[in-house]
């Protein structure tokens, strides 16, 4: 057996050898994490039907998810505290302010995609600035009247405007003004109807209310069915959520309740969306715009119809629930969904003083 001292000249022979593999394999390290198959979200969306949206991706490209869950503001401010080092690559959101806030905050980038821009309406995505959207509505909810069959009269609400009749005197009932889906649909009736009208509408609206805004959306409709109030506002997902449900305390509610679509004389019923963007520093950039497109795709657009009770973005979808069928086919209007966002803080500043909490 050689001695230890014969056996240095050898392994220091080696010493080069295994130095030049050691470097090979550091340098493949990069390209290998490069080709890894991966896409990391962050959503807003917290529904359990999105669960096979993201299996379906993975199935058809074999591109694994990693998902962080928070609401809108908290993965906003999440992004600007990761900065360049962020690890995202999709971000979802529900509410168009939000998306058009992270856009001016520069926290998304441009996506040019033939197949976005041929399925998904202009207005319901950011304004292409030359170099593409910054972000894209992927599904949308219409924000409705629900009043009381048994003391309402459908012509009586049947718009917005009429909430903040004298005639309705005491008989509203909201979720907080500053919600976004609240600061949506008033951020759209400052569109269209001016300043002044808007904020002697909201203040019309305050004095309506038969108590404090208190509670979501689902609270509205049961306490328009109770009685405690007479009318309320609502997304149409969660009316939907308890048309589809088998429980008979939430059957007893829809029973007792009545939905218009506002303003389909006028300018349509207001819509809000859900949508998409590419983060700003993406490391997987190529697989997050294979996302937001399979997200516009026939299967994707099912799912946010049939399993959350969403209306598509894309003309002509065909949906199989029986909720939104009930509901029936409606005049949105059309107004580009980024005004919301640009209207926010002329909002805010109305509800302030009107004194809508």
């Amino acid at each position: 057996m050689p001695s230890r001292a014969s056996r240095i000249p050898v392994l220091l022979a080696l010493l080069p050898r295994a130095t030049a593999l050691a470097g090979l394999v550091a340098l493949a390290l990069p390209a290998a994490q490069a080709q890894e198959k991966v896409l990391n979200i962050y959503s807003a969306r917290h529904y359990p039907t999105d669960e096979s949206l993201y299996g379906d991706f993975t199935k058809a490209t074999g591109i694994r998810i990693n998902r962080v869950d928070a609401d809108d503001a908290g993965i906003l401010a999440r992004l600007k505290s990761e900065g360049t080092s962020s690890p995202a690559d999709v971000i979802l959101l529900v509410d168009a302010a939000r998306l058009w806030r992270a856009e001016v905050d520069g926290l998304f980038q441009p996506v040019r995609s033939a197949a976005l821009d041929s399925r998904i309406p202009e207005h319901l995505r950011a304004k292409d600035g030359g170099s593409g959207s910054a972000w894209f509505g992927m599904s949308t909810r219409a924000r409705v009247v629900v009043y009381n069959k048994a003391t309402v009269k459908k012509d009586d609400v049947d718009t917005y405007e009429e909430l903040a009749d004298p005639k309705n005197k005491g008989k509203v009932c909201t979720r907080s003004g500053s919600h976004p889906y609240n600061l949506s649909l008033f951020g759209a009736t400052l569109e269209h109807l001016g300043p002044q009208a808007t904020e002697a509408w909201l203040k019309g609206l305050v004095d309506n209310m038969a108590r404090p805004p208190v509670g979501g959306d689902t609270d509205q409709i049961k306490a328009v069915a109770s009685g405690e109030c007479q009318v309320a506002l609502t997304n149409t997902y969660y009316l939907a959520r308890l048309m589809r449900s088998a429980k008979p305390e939430d059957r007893a509610v829809v029973d007792k309740v009545g939905m218009v679509f506002p303003n389909q004389s006028s300018w349509g019923t207001h819509v809000n969306i859900a949508g998409a963007a590419v983060a700003r520093h993406a490391p997987h950039r190529d697989a997050a715009v294979k996302f937001l497109e399979y997200l516009a795709s026939d299967s994707a657009q099912a799912y946010f119809a049939d399993g959350n009770n969403e209306w598509p973005v894309i003309r002509g979808a065909k949906l199989a629930n029986p909720a939104l069928d009930a509901m029936g086919p409606f005049k949105s209007e059309t107004i580009p969904v980024s005004v919301v966002g640009m209207n926010q803080v002329k909002v805010q500043q109305i509800l302030d003083r009107v004194g809508y909490k």
